[in-house]
């Protein structure tokens, strides 16, 4: 993964994340403002989950609406059966195997990375980061 910084720390209970803006074709920067985080679940103002992506925007765009509809499904189970299932189904789905893009996702209580290759990948530190300058 090439061009995009995604970085998401946790510290006494509190959550943020932040990314560039950069889309890239090739080595051209086609857009430099877009939003890659995004907050996917609010309760009275407050973030309830929020999540980041590195990779191809569209492959981002149609992991993030999956990952939605699994967190529906699971309500009130938290972030992490959702992200598991999303794994699972991006890495046995013939469709979703070919989207590339990483994303990040958390809450106040959990912080994943997800990948094509199944992986769902907890934060021990409360720090993570997703794209070229976050390894």
């Amino acid at each position: 993964m090439h061009g995009t910084t995604i970085l998401c720390v946790k510290r006494n209970n509190k959550l943020c994340m932040i990314g560039d803006g950069q889309v890239s074709l090739g080595s051209v920067v086609v857009k430099p403002n877009a939003k890659k985080v995004r907050v996917m679940r609010e309760k009275d103002g407050e973030p309830q989950i929020v999540t980041g992506f590195a990779g191809s925007t569209a492959d981002a765009f149609t992991l993030l609406e999956r990952l939605e509809s699994k967190v529906e499904e699971y309500e009130g189970q938290g972030i992490t059966r959702p992200c598991v299932e999303l794994a699972k189904a991006w890495r046995t789905d013939k469709y979703l195997r070919r989207l590339e893009a990483v994303l990040l996702v958390a809450d106040k209580k959990s912080m994943y990375e997800l990948t094509g290759n199944g992986d769902v990948l907890e934060a021990t530190d409360g720090i993570m980061g997703v794209g070229s300058g976050g390894r």
